[in-house]
């Protein structure tokens, strides 16, 4: 019965219309696949470990690194990995497949509030709608006491996409001019107060192999809600447009052919951190009894 239930979580769930299909492993609920039909592009990167062996990581309940690996909640420590323990999380269960969406679902368990002492369910669908993929969560509050959380996507996208171009043949787009800057992580990967110019009353982010040189580029409370992945040469490839997340990061291992574009409720633990979750810099607090959804939507063009 085990070697079935191992085996049952590793599998790969899919769904497609007349533009796009994709696949979601249920070890994490991660999307591995997405496809346009009428090209025959794959999107989404495909792991090479040489690189990265992500893909599209769920980031709950945290979102990178914790100081020490560790918070407090009521004057207890607990240890959390970095991202959470939704990515590689081989609980969770594909709750409802219909002809357009697959709903997966991750409830509390003891092995979860061991290190995280919240009654809790999480839900994540994927949606397909002509040319766009809709990644809707739905965080449900099953204690009896206000559960804090961060949320977060994380999916990699492929570029270049074609055998004649190069990573600098392509940039992000943001909806508006904007100044823009980012935090820079620590050596213990902590957010830092220092920060560097990205952009100055522009909209577009070239990619270039020195560019996550030092790691992630974070914002803070960013005033565009859509970015698009863009090529020089061929135009506009797809874009991720973010309306209920406040920040965003922007990540590739240096040299790899991918862009991470990652709507964020939250962020990493700051240098200057008390661990306490209550307090912690974006978290996210709901009462008891209640639901929080956000949705992302990726929109290929």
């Amino acid at each position: 019965m085990q070697t079935e239930e191992r085996k049952n979580n590793f599998e790969m769930h899919e769904l497609q219309n007349d533009f796009l299909s994709i696949q979601v492993k249920q070890v994490g609920a991660e999307l591995v696949s997405l496809k346009n039909k009428e090209t025959g592009i794959e999107h989404i990167w495909q792991g090479n470990p040489e690189f990265w062996t992500g893909q599209a990581p769920n980031l709950f309940p945290v979102i990178g690194i914790l100081k020490d690996g560790k918070f407090i909640y009521e004057n207890k420590e607990y240890t959390m990995p970095k991202h959470g323990f939704v990515r590689h999380n081989e609980h969770i269960q594909l709750k409802e497949k219909t002809a357009d969406k697959l709903v997966f679902q991750l409830d509390y368990s003891e092995e979860t509030l061991a290190i995280y002492p919240f009654k809790f369910r999480f839900e994540i669908s994927f949606q397909l709608k002509g040319k766009s993929l809709s990644v809707n969560h739905q965080i449900s509050n099953l204690d009896d006491k206000p559960l804090y959380f961060s949320l977060g996507g994380h999916p990699a996208f492929n570029a270049p996409i074609s055998t004649n171009e190069v990573y600098e043949d392509y940039y992000l787009e943001f909806d508006r001019k904007m100044d823009l800057r980012t935090y820079l992580l620590n050596e213990n990967g902590l957010v830092s107060d220092t920060t560097e110019g990205i952009l100055d009353n522009e909209d577009k982010i070239r990619l270039h192999k020195d560019l996550f040189i030092d790691d992630a580029l974070i914002f803070k409370n960013i005033p565009s809600k859509k970015v698009s992945l863009k090529s020089k040469n061929s135009g506009s490839v797809l874009s991720v447009e973010y309306k209920d997340f406040k920040n965003l990061g922007v990540w590739a291992k240096p040299g790899a052919p991918y862009v991470c574009i990652e709507p964020w409720l939250g962020i990493a633990d700051v240098e200057d951190t008390d661990q306490n979750l209550k307090t912690k810099e974006g978290i996210e607090s709901l009462a008891v009894g209640k639901d929080f959804q956000a949705s992302y939507t990726i929109d290929i063009a």
